[in-house]
Protein backbone atom coordinates (compact mmCIF):
# COMPACT_ATOMS: atom_id res chain seq x y z
CA UNK A 1 0.00 0.00 0.00
CA UNK A 2 1.33 2.88 -0.92
CA UNK A 3 1.07 6.05 1.87
CA UNK A 4 -0.89 9.65 1.12
CA UNK A 5 1.10 12.50 1.43
CA UNK A 6 -1.26 15.21 1.52
CA UNK A 7 -0.04 18.68 0.84
CA UNK A 8 3.36 17.61 -0.40
CA UNK A 9 4.71 19.46 -3.11
CA UNK A 10 7.73 18.44 -5.29
CA UNK A 11 9.65 21.32 -6.68
CA UNK A 12 12.02 20.61 -9.39
CA UNK A 13 12.01 23.50 -11.47
CA UNK A 14 14.52 25.01 -8.98
CA UNK A 15 16.47 22.17 -9.52
CA UNK A 16 16.81 22.80 -13.11
CA UNK A 17 17.29 26.25 -13.09
CA UNK A 18 20.33 25.83 -10.82
CA UNK A 19 21.74 23.21 -13.01
CA UNK A 20 21.54 25.52 -16.32
CA UNK A 21 23.10 28.14 -14.32
CA UNK A 22 25.99 26.35 -13.28
CA UNK A 23 27.03 25.57 -17.32
CA UNK A 24 29.28 28.69 -18.65
CA UNK A 25 28.13 30.32 -21.66
CA UNK A 26 30.94 28.52 -23.27
CA UNK A 27 29.46 25.42 -22.37
CA UNK A 28 26.23 25.94 -23.37
CA UNK A 29 27.76 27.29 -26.71
CA UNK A 30 29.39 24.35 -27.42
CA UNK A 31 26.16 22.08 -26.18
CA UNK A 32 23.79 24.00 -28.96
CA UNK A 33 26.54 23.37 -31.77
CA UNK A 34 27.04 19.64 -30.95
CA UNK A 35 24.03 18.65 -30.53
CA UNK A 36 22.05 19.53 -33.75
CA UNK A 37 25.55 18.32 -35.73
CA UNK A 38 24.57 14.93 -33.45
CA UNK A 39 21.10 14.51 -34.68
CA UNK A 40 21.89 15.11 -38.12
CA UNK A 41 24.50 12.79 -38.34
CA UNK A 42 22.65 9.85 -36.95
CA UNK A 43 19.52 10.98 -39.12
CA UNK A 44 21.76 11.11 -42.09
CA UNK A 45 24.11 7.96 -41.18
CA UNK A 46 20.60 6.18 -40.81
CA UNK A 47 19.03 7.26 -44.22
CA UNK A 48 22.34 5.63 -45.79
CA UNK A 49 22.41 2.43 -44.05
CA UNK A 50 22.00 -0.77 -46.07
CA UNK A 51 18.88 -1.57 -43.48
CA UNK A 52 15.78 -1.04 -45.07
CA UNK A 53 14.22 -0.39 -41.43
CA UNK A 54 16.59 1.73 -40.64
CA UNK A 55 16.58 3.95 -44.14
CA UNK A 56 12.53 3.93 -44.00
CA UNK A 57 12.38 5.56 -39.93
CA UNK A 58 15.15 8.52 -41.82
CA UNK A 59 12.67 8.78 -44.48
CA UNK A 60 10.07 9.11 -42.63
CA UNK A 61 11.46 11.52 -40.25
CA UNK A 62 13.14 13.63 -43.14
CA UNK A 63 9.65 13.86 -44.54
CA UNK A 64 7.71 14.72 -41.37
CA UNK A 65 10.24 17.74 -40.92
CA UNK A 66 9.48 18.70 -44.78
CA UNK A 67 13.16 17.93 -45.91
CA UNK A 68 13.00 16.75 -49.40
CA UNK A 69 14.30 12.70 -49.91
CA UNK A 70 15.48 11.23 -52.97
Amino acid sequence: MIPRTEGAVMNTTTNMATGLQSLSIAQRLIASVLAPMLGLTLLIDAGFSSDYRLHNGAHDTRRAMGLLCH
